[in-house]
């Protein structure tokens, strides 16, 4: 059987970290790309092909897809759209420059590079495209607004595409992690600090009493957190299944999530997350 080959985006940490080394230790060639250079040498070090891509920069998504293409000859089976960062902070202090970057980074970035990746996988008459969406794509929380936009127009995008591709041979999955072990919060807080003035807020006592102690102190777990792990799990099984889901909810939050959207009027809803 001719080896597979994957590129996961995200790879410095966490679920694109846990999901390279399952893979490769599984027998697919995986290239694991990662944002910054540093990452990607420590990651050559650990035995990867890591190509530098950054979301935000439209060379660096081009120049990962050549350097791939080259390596494989022109193959690639499977495409894990994974990194992406929060963006913590009240819809109303939100600068509308700070939502553009996170649309860039967790969003626009995707698109590119998964427009890129599909004539591959057309010309292969097969493939898989995986997104790694979140709970938040499904429902929103306080404080969470961008990052949730982020991701509810991932879910849009990915069904779309799901259904326009479904006679190529091409299969496009979306992955629903709920809470889990990974530094997500802890890389929030760069884009927390350039772009939220919360000390100006009309919230900022909020701010003081409530996110401004999550972010720098933890807390430990969220409830339902999972490992990693979690996510690799249903990711092997939508690159190996003949026929895979169109979703993969993950972690117990991502189901109860999703029951309640289906069977709760909006308000009923909104007065839960009010109080997450």
């Amino acid at each position: 059987m001719t080896e597979r080959t994957i590129l996961i985006t995200g790879c410095s940490s966490g679920i694109g970290y846990d999901a390279a080394h399952a893979l490769k230790a599984k027998g697919w060639r995986v290239f694991a790309s990662c944002r910054k250079l540093d990452d990607c040498e420590r990651l050559i070090d650990e035995g990867f092909e890591s190509p530098r891509l950054d979301y935000t920069d439209t060379g660096s998504i081009a120049s990962c897809v050549r350097e791939v293409t080259a390596a494989t000859g022109g193959r690639l089976d499977a495409l894990f759209n994974n990194g992406a960062h929060g963006f913590f902070g009240a819809v109303e202090d939100l600068p509308t420059d700070g939502l553009r970057a996170i649309f860039e980074a967790n969003f626009f970035g995707w698109h590119e590079l998964t427009r890129q990746v599909i004539p591959i996988m057309r010309a292969q008459k097969e493939g898989r495209i995986v997104q790694c969406s979140s709970t938040l794509g499904l429902v929103t929380i306080p404080w969470r607004g961008a990052y949730s936009a982020t991701k509810h127009a991932l879910e849009a995008l990915t069904d779309t595409m799901r259904v326009e591709l479904r006679d190529t041979g091409i299969h496009v999955v979306t992955l629903e992690p709920g809470p889990i072990t990974t530094k997500f919060r802890e890389n929030g807080i760069p884009f927390f600090e350039a772009w939220i003035d919360w000390q100006r807020s009309a919230r900022s006592a909020e701010y003081e009493d409530g996110l401004i102690k999550r972010l720098y102190e933890g807390g430990g777990k969220d409830t339902f957190e999972l490992p990693p792990s979690a996510v690799t799990a249903k990711l092997i099984r939508a690159l190996d299944h003949p026929n895979p889901s169109p979703r993969y909810y993950i972690t117990t939050a991502t189901y109860i999530a999703a029951f309640l959207r289906r069977i709760l009027p909006t308000r009923a809803i909104d007065r839960i997350t009010a109080r997450i």
